[in-house]
């Protein structure tokens, strides 16, 4: 924790944080100059100005309300603002579609897939507990006000659940006299690790959250909790599967074996229940776009395609796709085996882990994008904020008082006498 403590005191000087919030800035505005996908466009556009007004109001403010001024101008500018004008105008990745139409498609038909994919769109690659995310769109309909246009827009549900298990991680992280998540919390939603996903899609963030609550929950001997957070993960995508085997070693290391068993038994019992009926009443369909999909294993290729090792190997015909599964199966088994040797003692310790089985999983795998890779950078950075020693609370300083002497008894002469 020394170090962290060192780390944090680095990056609170209000030189380094400007020079930040100019790095963001000139991130935000290569959108508009080295990206074709219109949503992203728009994006920088909206978030760089005020990248640039963050870094003036982080130099020129007084230090004790720079930082949240900094803060709030970021927020405003790259997450409000673009999400508000996208979600008004009906714009989005093709990702925020696919689950709101499951939600539809799960009311109407019973299951989140379509049976037939023809098109990129068609192709449904997460497990049905996603669908949730998409019932308020189904609830509140596509026509009508701004509100409603906004409210049932899936990305919102998105960064609520991820905020919302952001913040139940740090109170459990942290004991109760200490800072309010406020300022980490928007300085890494504004941030261009969170914003830009947030804004035009979103779908991995609640998996974001949900891990990092787990392993706090876990750290914390929390089991049936920890299980049953560990099921809303596992039901949402298949990325989140590592965690189940890392919560569960964390909670046997620090706690014992049969809390461990009790976090084990919801998973099974409702990750079962969620996608059981699904594996037996639409297996093609369910296999098709949920596992060969995201693999490239499909004729319909998913649009994922950053320039990652994986996706480099694949694109040199059949031998190279295999050789990037291959390599994706030696990187998850030497994950296992490091997980299997040092088994985590902390949240911190397990969301390291689960960071690092993640980043060979996104590098290796033949599709992906480099956004995935915000995933494992949050679960390294937040469990550290959240565990790092904080100041408390300013308390306010009494006024200096002058200390009365103690009070001696006074002894007569004539006592001493008798005592003698």
């Amino acid at each position: 924790m020394a170090s962290t403590r060192r780390v944090l005191r680095v990056f609170g000087h209000p030189v380094v944080q400007a020079g930040g919030w100019l790095a963001a800035a000139g991130w935000a505005g290569a959108f508009p100059l080295v990206s074709h996908l219109a949503n992203q466009v728009a994006w920088g556009r909206f978030a760089a100005p005020g990248y640039l007004l963050a870094a003036v109001l982080t130099l020129t403010l007084p230090r004790g309300i720079a930082a949240r001024a900094a803060a709030a101008a970021a927020a405003l500018s790259a997450v409000l603002l673009p999400l508000g004008a996208l979600a008004l105008a009906g714009r989005h990745q093709s990702e925020v579609t696919v689950v709101e139409r499951s939600a539809a498609l799960l009311l109407h038909t019973g299951s989140p897939y379509l049976p037939h994919p023809v098109h990129v769109v068609d192709y449904n690659p997460y497990l049905p507990a996603m669908s949730l995310f998409g019932l308020p769109r189904l609830l509140l309909g596509a026509a009508g006000g701004p509100a409603v246009r906004v409210l049932g827009d899936a990305r919102l549900w998105f960064a609520a659940a991820f905020l919302a298990c952001l913040l139940a991680g740090w109170r459990l992280l942290r004991p109760a006299p200490v800072r309010t998540p406020a300022l980490p919390l928007t300085v890494l939603t504004a941030s261009p690790l969170i914003a830009p996903a947030l804004t035009v899609g979103g779908v991995d963030l609640p998996l974001i959250g949900v891990c990092c609550l787990a392993m706090a929950l876990a750290e914390r001997g929390h089991p049936l909790r920890t299980g049953l957070v560990l099921a809303l993960a596992c039901t949402l995508k298949w990325t989140a599967w590592p965690a189940l085997p890392i919560a569960l070693l964390l909670l046997h290391r620090r706690h014992g074996l049969r809390p461990a068993l009790r976090a084990a038994w919801p998973v099974l019992a409702l990750g079962g229940a969620v996608i059981g009926p699904f594996v037996v009443l639409h297996p093609r369909e369910l296999y098709e776009q949920v596992v060969r999909f995201p693999l490239g294993l499909t004729a319909v290729h998913t649009p994922a395609g950053s320039p990652l090792p994986g996706k480099v190997l694949a694109g040199l015909g059949p031998l190279g796709h295999t050789l990037s599964l291959t390599l994706l199966c030696l990187g998850a088994l030497a994950v296992a085996l490091w997980l299997r040797a040092h088994p985590p003692a902390t949240a911190v310790a397990a969301c390291d882990l689960l960071a690092a089985g993640l980043t060979v999983a996104f590098a290796l795998a033949p599709a992906g994008r480099f956004g995935y890779l915000a995933l494992p950078a949050v679960l390294v950075l937040w469990p550290r904020l959240a565990a790092a020693p904080g100041r408390p609370f300013p308390v306010p300083r009494r006024r200096a008082t002058q200390r009365r002497p103690l009070a001696v008894p006074m002894v007569s002469r004539d006592t001493v006498r008798t005592r003698e």
